[in-house]
């Protein structure tokens, strides 16, 4: 199925539905109308839980996956290619109970990207995101890169 056809919004909200969220149980909190702001959210449940009864890591990880990704897509239009590069994970307590993460893009580094990829073609930044407890502890502090160039005019 090519979700391409589908507005950003909406592949997002649908985004439950695909087979990693939907067994772990992230699901989707808020999105900004011109997606610049996206909260999800994961429950413990038996589906999600490891060994020792807290979350499991790879489902945390998971929860941070394509969201700065589809930000960037929505927000650079159509002159551009995105896709997530890397990420990297550092847990700093447990995951107990609801745990949410909150992802912020705003105008000042769309505008540094697309500065960056006029001068050089392409570019890469990598972002933070925390993921929270209902306490507001952070259980894990996430950095994601997501990698950006210019689209090649075909002649």
């Amino acid at each position: 199925m090519n979700l391409q056809k589908f507005s950003p919004i909406t592949v997002i909200k649908w985004m439950w539905l695909w087979p990693p969220f939907w067994g772990a149980g992230i699901g989707l909190d808020e999105v900004s109308s011109d997606l610049r702001y996206i909260k999800v959210h994961m429950k413990l449940t038996w589906k999600n839980t490891n060994y020792v009864g807290t979350h499991f890591g790879g489902n945390l990880f998971s929860m941070t996956d394509p969201w700065y990704m589809f930000m960037f897509i929505h927000n650079l239009g159509n002159g551009y290619r995105v896709f997530d590069k890397a990420g990297d994970i550092q847990f700093r307590k447990p995951g107990q109970g609801k745990v949410t993460a909150e992802f912020r893009l705003d105008q000042a580094v769309i505008d540094q990207v697309k500065q960056e990829m006029e001068l050089n073609g392409k570019t890469e930044i990598t972002l933070p995101v925390n993921i929270v407890n209902e306490q507001g502890e952070v259980v894990a502090e996430v950095k994601r890169t997501v990698w950006m160039a210019k689209k090649r005019i075909k002649s």
